[in-house]
C-alpha cells in the first residue's frame, strides 16, 4: 500500500483534495468492477492540514481532514493542494517546514496548479524545474527567479518534487503518478475509467497571452496600443522604432525589458491570440483569418499558430468551436 498524503490549505481549491483523493482511490475500483474483476487497493490516502482543523474554500465549504501534518509519522508521497488566495502563502509556514523535513526523509512531492507556490517557498525548487497555472506564470518568476519555470508544460518531474499547471492539473498529475507506482496498464485502466486523456503534456492549447502593461516604460505602452491598432498592417520594425523616436536597437531592448519579448514575438502572439478568437467564434477559414490578421502566407502563419498553441488551426477548431444553436422564431 502507497501511503499518499493530501495537504489542505488555507483558501482551498476543493477539487485539488477530493479530486486527487478520489482520482488514487478509484485506482484498481472503478475499472475492476466495470470489467468484473475484483476490487484492489493500491493506495492508502490521509488529508491533513496545518493543525488538524478543516480548513475552508472561497466560498465557506470545509475540508475536514483525517489530521495535522505533525500525525503524519511517514508518508511515500505529498501532494499539495491548489488555493484561490496568495495569502495562503503567508499563513502555510508551518507546512512549509513540514515540507522541508520531509524532503529530507524521501518523501517525493508534488505540488497541484498554485501549490508550486508552497513548494517554491521550501527553496527545494531552486535551480530546478517547475510548472504552475499559466495565468501565474508571470507572478511566479517573479517571486522566484530562481526556478526554471516551465509554464507551457502541464507536469515536471524532478524526481522526487513534482508540480502540475491548472487546477485540474490533478487528475493528469494522478494518473501520472498512479503510472510511477502501479505501472502503464492500471494508469491507462484509472484514465479509461475516468475518461481522461492520459499523456496531455502541453497547457499552450489553453494559454492566453498576456499583453503585459504593468511596466513603467510609457513609449513601449504606447508601440503595444500601436500594435493592437495596427497588427494587420505590414510593419517594419525600424521605421516603427523611427516613428517612436528611438533607434531599432534601443526600441527592440526596452520592449524586451518592459514586455520580456521582442517586438516581433509580441506581434506574432497578438496575431495568434486574434486568430484563435476567430477560430472559436467565427466560421472563416484559416486562410481568411491569416489573411485578416496580416499574414499573406498561410503556410506560414500556420507554422506560427501551432509554434504558439501546439495545435494545427483545424485541431484548434476542433477543440475549442461551438456553433450556436439559433432556435426557430429567433
Amino acid at each position: 500500500m502507497i501511503k499518499i498524503t493530501i495537504l489542505a490549505l488555507d483558501n482551498v481549491l476543493a477539487s485539488s483534495v477530493m479530486g486527487t483523493m478520489d482520482t488514487f482511490g478509484q485506482t484498481g475500483v472503478t475499472w475492476n468492477f466495470i470489467v468484473g474483476h475484483d476490487e484492489v487497493s493500491y493506495f492508502d490516502i490521509n488529508i491533513v492540514t496545518q493543525d488538524g482543523k478543516p480548513v475552508k474554500t472561497r466560498h465557506q465549504a470545509a475540508i475536514y481532514p483525517n489530521g495535522s501534518i505533525q500525525d503524519i509519522e511517514s508518508t511515500d508521497l505529498i501532494m499539495i493542494s491548489s488555493f484561490s488566495d496568495y495569502k495562503t502563502i503567508e499563513t502555510s509556514g508551518k507546512a512549509i517546514e513540514w515540507l522541508r523535513e520531509q524532503n529530507k526523509k524521501g518523501t517525493t512531492i508534488a505540488g497541484i496548479c498554485a501549490g508550486a507556490y508552497i513548494l517554491a517557498e521550501t527553496g527545494l525548487l531552486n535551480g530546478k524545474t517547475a510548472t504552475t497555472h499559466w495565468g501565474f506564470a508571470n507572478d511566479f518568476r517573479k517571486r522566484y527567479p530562481q526556478i526554471n519555470l516551465q509554464s507551457e508544460k502541464i507536469i515536471t518531474d524532478e524526481g522526487n518534487l513534482l508540480c502540475s499547471g491548472g487546477c485540474n492539473s490533478y487528475i493528469d498529475l494522478s494518473i501520472y503518478l498512479i503510472e510511477r507506482y502501479c505501472g502503464q496498464s492500471i494508469a491507462l485502466e484509472s484514465s479509461k475509467a475516468m475518461l481522461h486523456d492520459i499523456g496531455r503534456n502541453s497547457q499552450k492549447p489553453y494559454t492566453v497571452f498576456q499583453f503585459a502593461k504593468d511596466h513603467a516604460d510609457s513609449k513601449i505602452k504606447l508601440i503595444q496600443i500601436w500594435f493592437e491598432e495596427n497588427y494587420n498592417q505590414r510593419i517594419d520594425i525600424g521605421v516603427l522604432a523611427k516613428n517612436f523616436g528611438l533607434s531599432r536597437r534601443v526600441l527592440e531592448r526596452r520592449f524586451n525589458a518592459a514586455t520580456g519579448n521582442t517586438p516581433l514575438l509580441y506581434l506574432q502572439r497578438l496575431r495568434v491570440e486574434i486568430a484563435k478568437n476567430l477560430l472559436e467564434k467565427t466560421s472563416k477559414t484559416f486562410s481568411e483569418i491569416a489573411f485578416f490578421v496580416g499574414y499573406e502566407d498561410t503556410s506560414f502563419f500556420r507554422k506560427i499558430f501551432k509554434k504558439h498553441t501546439k495545435l494545427l488551426p483545424k485541431e484548434y477548431k476542433t477543440k475549442f468551436f461551438r456553433a450556436i444553436e439559433v432556435l426557430p422564431g429567433h
